[in-house]
């Protein structure tokens, strides 16, 4: 593996007891560059609370709770991605997995209708998602869902949509926006919001199928979402540094959260994201409270209380 970035002692402290709500390892239907047992050690060893296993295929709920039994004190918790390997909108498998103790629900994301048509924005020089390869190579074989729509042709939510937001809030789960366009965030959130979906994170605002602006951004903070940095959007090239760090000004450290979205076999390893992601910040002339509150406190508000 290729040299990676080293976390300062100072950066360590401060992600201290955080929960990383965006990790993609193993097993997987893809290469991963750590499976989620050696990965709850290493949180240990760091000192961090836990983190959410994600997959854009699987309900990850069960894996979790064995990976909690083998590692005790870690935190480790499930999720469910409404694509098409599940039923998309499929408020069945959400109520399942939020029986199963799953904790976060993402909207669709390599199904959703926006970033089926988003696929070519990457800028020159960012590596392809692996799910993209995946994507392309089950398309090869005529292996392909139909694309989810969350609205209508009006604009509106969708039944189905209303009914997986009631499963949400029954079970207090956390809702996570995937890889819908901007409006359909701004549709899904306040639909959410208004059904009494409690926690809601708005996934990676500055991906490339995202690119929400200030305004927007700033309007799902007042409906009460947290706007998720991802370490892994700036890191690979999708986006500058400086553009992430002008939203997190704009809208507000109190108004974000810090997650890695890491396990890819190239970048660096997953118990170190968040720390790199602070030093980050702390060069940009963030402040030490205002990194802990992004990483620390945000996500513990959101995921554990």
């Amino acid at each position: 593996m290729p040299d990676h970035p080293v976390p300062t002692a100072l950066a360590r402290e401060l992600v201290a007891t955080a929960y990383d709500t965006h990790v993609h390892v193993a097993p997987d239907v893809m290469k991963r560059r750590i499976d989620d047992v050696t990965l709850a050690h290493r949180f240990a060893e760091v000192g961090m609370a836990g983190f959410v296993l994600k997959s854009h295929y699987v309900p990850t709920a069960e894996r979790a709770e064995v990976v909690r039994g083998v590692v005790p004190g870690v935190d480790v918790l499930g999720a469910l991605t409404l694509n098409g390997s599940v039923g998309g909108l499929n408020p069945v498998a959400v109520e399942i997995a939020g029986r199963q103790g799953a904790r976060v629900v993402w909207l669709p994301t390599v199904d959703c209708a926006n970033e089926r048509a988003s696929r070519a924005t990457l800028p020159p020089g960012a590596p392809v998602p692996m799910w993209a390869a995946l994507q392309d190579e089950l398309a090869e074989q005529g292996i392909v869902a139909p694309a989810i729509e969350v609205v209508d042709e009006g604009g509106a939510i969708v039944p189905e949509l209303l009914a997986v937001f009631a499963v949400i809030a029954k079970h207090d789960m956390v809702l996570a926006t995937g890889h819908l366009s901007g409006s359909e965030i701004i549709a899904a959130v306040d639909a959410a919001a208004d059904a009494g979906v409690r926690r809601i994170i708005v996934t990676h605002p500055e991906f490339t199928s995202q690119q929400l602006d200030v305004a927007t951004q700033r309007h799902l903070a007042e409906r009460g979402a947290l706007l998720e940095r991802c370490f892994t959007t700036p890191y690979t090239g999708k986006v500058s540094w400086e553009l992430v760090f002008e939203h997190i000004r704009a809208v507000g450290p109190e108004h974000s959260i810090l997650s890695s979205d890491l396990g890819q076999p190239f970048n660096p390893p997953v118990e170190d994201g968040l720390a790199l992601l602070a030093d980050r910040l702390l060069e940009a002339g963030f402040t030490a409270d205002e990194v802990h509150t992004m990483a620390v406190t945000n996500s513990r508000r959101v995921i554990a209380s």
